[in-house]
């Protein structure tokens, strides 16, 4: 293989707009040189941003770095290039799929299915997903920190500010929102919050839409989206218009998640 990656990167070397790069990448993200599947990576989308199969290289990088988040934004790029490439919809199914929305990872891999019928990964991962009845569930080990000290949002982008979870009575339980000036503005826009999840619940239930799992709003200066950890709380999530919807309703399902587990500990 040391052979192979050497002959592709003189390829490369000679026509730098050769699309070789696709295959030293992948071969250098199998050998678990990262770093070097990255560069090549990038320097592929530079010179091929409206490639697909680029962004899907580089979303696959990003994965094993564990950074779902950016590759979330690179194959729903690759998604929207190519609405039938198999790769990215694999992708996003297996990043629903890891934060716990089967739904949407069904619907993903039964659209790759339907582009690459004769992939038999795609109908292995369809069986494992709806084998689930639930979630798969984080590991507990930050719960090792003392409960009244515990941030709900920890680790995750944005961390405590962006993020703000209440109660049914508006009143704010963790994370914080501040305004463009920098005030902190989380308990008036809790307060206004309040009995949003009920109002949305009945508008669903009047178009016979089923159970509501988030709503999103776009505005001048930025996005927020609203879904629901337990029955009896609410979470928005705000960023600015350079976040993709796509990739806020991934961050809100995270923190939600977050959100579920810190409440549990608290009962």
């Amino acid at each position: 293989m040391a052979d192979e990656v050497k002959t592709l990167s003189a390829q490369l070397a000679q026509d730098p707009q050769s699309l070789v790069f696709l295959r030293l990448g992948e071969v250098l993200r199998k050998r678990g040189q990262l770093d070097a599947a990255q560069r090549v990576a990038l320097n592929g989308l530079q010179r091929h941003p409206h490639l697909a199969d680029a962004h899907d290289l580089y979303a696959r990088v990003l994965a094993d770095r564990r950074d779902y988040e950016h590759a979330f934004d690179e194959w729903d790029a690759a998604a929207r290039i190519a609405p039938t490439h198999t790769g990215a919809l694999k992708g996003l199914a297996f990043l629903y799929f890891k934060v716990g929305d089967l739904t949407q990872a069904e619907a993903h891999l039964a659209a790759a299915r339907e582009v690459d019928p004769a992939d038999a990964s795609i109908e292995q991962a369809l069986a494992m997903v709806r084998e689930r009845t639930g979630g798969p569930r984080a590991a507990t080990a930050e719960s090792a920190a003392p409960l009244e000290d515990a941030r709900v949002f920890a680790g995750l982008d944005g961390a405590e500010e962006g993020l703000l979870l209440l109660d049914a009575a508006g009143q704010v339980l963790g994370g914080a929102l501040r305004d463009p000036a920098g005030r902190d503005v989380g308990a008036a826009v809790a307060a206004y919050l309040a009995g949003v999840s009920q109002e949305a619940a009945r508008a669903a239930r009047l178009l016979a839409l089923g159970a509501w799992t988030g709503l999103s709003a776009e505005g001048e200066s930025g996005h927020v989206h609203l879904a629901q950890p337990t029955p009896e709380t609410l979470l928005l999530v705000a960023r600015d218009r350079a976040t993709p919807l796509g990739r806020l309703a991934f961050l809100a399902r995270r923190a939600a998640q977050a959100a579920a587990r810190w409440l549990e500990r608290q009962a």
